[in-house]
């Protein structure tokens, strides 16, 4: 299963960046949508700078240079979701 967001470094939006909007959620964190189709676009943590967004993986439309490194905010995960033995797992955010 592929992680639903992935950090970048050196977005540079090609188009639609005028249609983003932003949710800050009560815990802080931010959410990046777009205000044409509602999909979801971006995640934050609270007090992240925008360069720190990590991305929905499916807005990609073609192959990424993907690692996965970790498994976030494992203690809300469906029980459908299987944990990879060998990344380390966070029932929360890293900093926690």
């Amino acid at each position: 299963m592929l992680p639903p967001w992935v950090g970048v470094q050196g977005l540079n939006w090609l188009s639609g960046k005028q249609l983003l909007k932003e949710f800050v959620a009560p815990n802080g964190t931010i959410r990046t949508f777009c205000s044409h189709c509602g999909s979801s676009l971006g995640f934050r943590v609270k007090n992240a700078t925008p360069d720190d967004i990590e991305l929905a993986i499916s807005a990609f439309d073609g192959d990424i240079p993907v690692q996965v490194d970790a498994q976030i905010y494992t203690a809300y995960k469906p029980n459908w979701c299987q944990l990879h033995s060998n990344l380390q797992t966070f029932s929360e955010s890293r900093e926690d």
